[in-house]
């Protein structure tokens, strides 16, 4: 079967999806993304998705099509896929402007590209058992909040943990805990749910603000301040979310066990109460 994706407004097979070297997401990593999920033929928490590329967008003087024009191109390359369980990837950058140049060029079309993947689901045993993360130093730019396709970082740091059998990597700046390589992150102590408050530190993610809500309606009390690395080890439970991972319990954080070593009772009803927010779709 052909790969059909979204280029500019149509239609095509991957094969002929080009753009010209010198876009400038190719050569400044000038542009934005988004990954959605669909569930059941249904995409999950569109709106969200697309107020965030708006606001990225806006942060970084970015002229990007129409809401309306967006989602017709996140539907259409789901319908095209065949998959009704899909991750979905949209990308907008600046576009071409000719002759490599710094500066912020006026008036030239932005590339936007979108094309539907299965989903790249965690291994099963992370899943309930918990997966291991290490720390590592937080030197990125200070507009993580700005969903950039420049995560060379981000690349690094995930790779430090796949280095030395992790799967995720967590940051840590001047003490604190921000957020992982490609997710949002959790600590629970004394019952209470903790997490890195939203700003220029961190990607305000759609998973994590959707299990804030989760949290709040299963009566568990939630913190949105920032707390120390050295006081993560000591943690009841941690957790990690994002778009693809959902909710993901972590066991271990630089090799010490996080708690009793096992996903715990907070961990578990959120991802049993997400798993219920993602199934109503199908009833919708």
């Amino acid at each position: 079967m052909v790969e059909i994706v979204y280029l500019n407004g149509s239609f095509i097979p991957y094969s002929e999806a080009l753009v010209p070297f010198e876009d400038r997401g190719m050569l400044f990593a000038d542009g934005i993304y988004e990954v959605v999920r669909a569930y059941d033929g249904r995409l999950f928490a569109l709106e969200g998705h697309l107020q965030r590329l708006v606001a990225s967008a806006q942060e970084i003087q970015l002229e990007i099509p129409p809401a309306a024009e967006l989602q017709e191109a996140l539907l259409g390359v789901m319908e095209r896929s065949g998959l009704r369980d899909t991750s979905i990837y949209l990308q907008v950058t600046r576009g071409f402007a000719g002759p490599r140049s710094h500066g912020v060029p006026q008036g030239i079309r932005p590339t936007v590209f979108a094309a539907a993947r299965p989903v790249p689901r965690p291994d099963p045993r992370h899943v309930a058992e918990g997966a291991r993360a290490v720390t590592v130093v937080d030197n990125r730019w200070h507009m993580c909040h700005v969903k950039s396709i420049g995560l060379l970082l981000n690349n690094l740091a995930k790779q430090a943990a796949l280095d030395v059998g992790a799967q995720e990597s967590l940051f840590v700046r001047e003490g604190v805990v921000t957020e992982g390589a490609a997710t949002n992150t959790f600590a629970v102590f004394g019952g209470e749910l903790w997490t890195h408050p939203e700003g220029p530190l961190v990607l305000s993610g759609i998973t994590r603000q959707i299990v804030i809500e989760l949290a709040q309606a299963e009566g568990i009390a939630v913190r949105e301040e920032p707390y120390l690395a050295s006081r993560m080890y000591g943690a009841q439970e941690v957790f990690v979310t994002s778009t693809n991972l959902e909710v993901l319990p972590i066991q271990s954080v630089d090799g010490r066990s996080i708690g009793a070593g096992v996903p715990g009772p907070v961990t578990r009803r959120l991802q049993a109460a997400f798993t219920r927010r993602t199934a109503a779709l199908a009833t919708v």
